[in-house]
């Protein structure tokens, strides 16, 4: 292994998945500002559509950011490519992740900024602010899951199986948060009430988002080579 990181062929790679799919990624973009104006429009039926709607935005940019950058190109078969620039398996390592967090990372800020901006600012009741960032912070440690799994496991079902199962748990996550009494007796009210149930399930999710993406990184300092 290199002694130390290729800095410029690292951003260079970056750069690259960001142009290639930057358009797709203002799509996704425009569609959850769309569903955003339909719950800041606050009736019943805008805010369950809006709702619905921005979470399907969601789930789609984790499992685009992912199939595109990840199990696209080990279908294209590019890693001859990439075995024959100056860059050893942690540099191409540091530059799929750093690459994939961004393509994922930049239209799910903006989107959740947006939910916080829309939850204090129009007439939704303020007390879902803990929802939206607790089913914020689920959909991270999800995405976290299925590129944990892609980076590691060549086998497109278990990749396909990762992205689904993972997303596919929100429901039950939110009834499940449902039935924390201190946590949703606060939802339609206007403060915002962090319980401890809710602060250690925040903290859980990001801690274990972390430790994904560390677990990763440890396994591909150890390769010598890319296969």
């Amino acid at each position: 292994m290199k002694a130390s990181l290729n800095l410029p062929a690292i951003r260079a790679l970056v750069v690259k998945d960001w142009q290639l799919f930057e358009k797709q990624l203002a799509a996704y973009v425009a569609a959850g500002l769309l569903a955003l104006a339909l719950i800041g429009h606050a009736t019943r039926w805008s805010f369950y559509l809006g709702s619905l709607l921005l979470i399907i935005v969601m789930v789609a940019v984790s499992c685009f950011a992912i199939s595109t950058s990840v199990l696209n190109e080990r279908k294209e078969k590019t890693l001859a490519f990439v075995m024959s620039l100056p860059v050893a398996p942690l540099d191409f390592y540091l530059a799929k992740l750093v690459g994939n967090l961004v393509t994922f990372g930049v239209p799910f800020g903006l989107l959740a900024a947006g939910a916080v901006a829309v939850t204090l600012w129009t007439p939704v009741p303020d007390g879902l602010l803990t929802l939206v960032l607790l089913l914020c912070g689920h959909m991270l440690l999800a995405y976290c899951v299925a590129l944990c799994v892609a980076l590691q496991v060549e086998s497109e079902g278990w990749n396909i199986f990762a992205m689904i199962s993972s997303s596919a748990l929100i429901n039950p996550f939110l009834a499940g948060l449902s039935q924390i009494p201190d946590i949703a007796r606060h939802w339609q009210g206007d403060t915002v009430v962090w319980s401890w149930q809710a602060l250690s399930i925040l903290a859980l999710q990001g801690l274990g988002s972390l430790a994904l993406l560390a677990y990763a990184g440890w396994r591909h300092l150890r390769k010598q080579a890319f296969f």
